[in-house]
């Protein structure tokens, strides 16, 4: 299966259990694979063909910065709903980071992996 991917995409938003950490927004980095097959996409040359990147970024980054939600995990699941609804996407990779979260480490977060559930 080929891969889309979005690479270190940022948002701010509020995330976390903490009460200082529900006063304003913190950064997140997020990543995500999408696996699709771009064979339709690499003959027709034609975006309507590709799982548009873009629109996703926008989509994940946006629900990223509203959400509100408590857990990496919670955010990371409602990520993995958002790209298992475009068009092509079969499976994914999201992965949820808080940069300077805990001390003396660079990021922490959660990666999870979901398939589309069977119709």
């Amino acid at each position: 299966m080929d891969k889309v991917f979005i690479k270190d995409l940022v948002a701010r938003g509020i995330i976390g259990v903490n009460e200082w950490e529900r006063e304003g927004p913190q950064e997140m980095l997020i990543n995500i694979t999408a696996f699709t097959d771009t064979r339709r996409a690499a003959q027709t040359d034609d975006l309507a063909d590709c799982v548009d990147y873009s629109a996703l970024a926008q989509k994940v980054q946006a629900h990223a910065e509203t959400a509100a939600r408590f857990t990496v995990e919670a955010l990371a699941g409602d990520l993995a709903d958002i790209c298992l609804g475009e068009k092509g996407v079969e499976k994914v990779i999201v992965r949820v980071e808080k940069p300077g979260a805990v001390r003396f480490a660079s990021s922490v977060g959660v990666e999870i992996e979901r398939m589309k559930s069977p119709k």
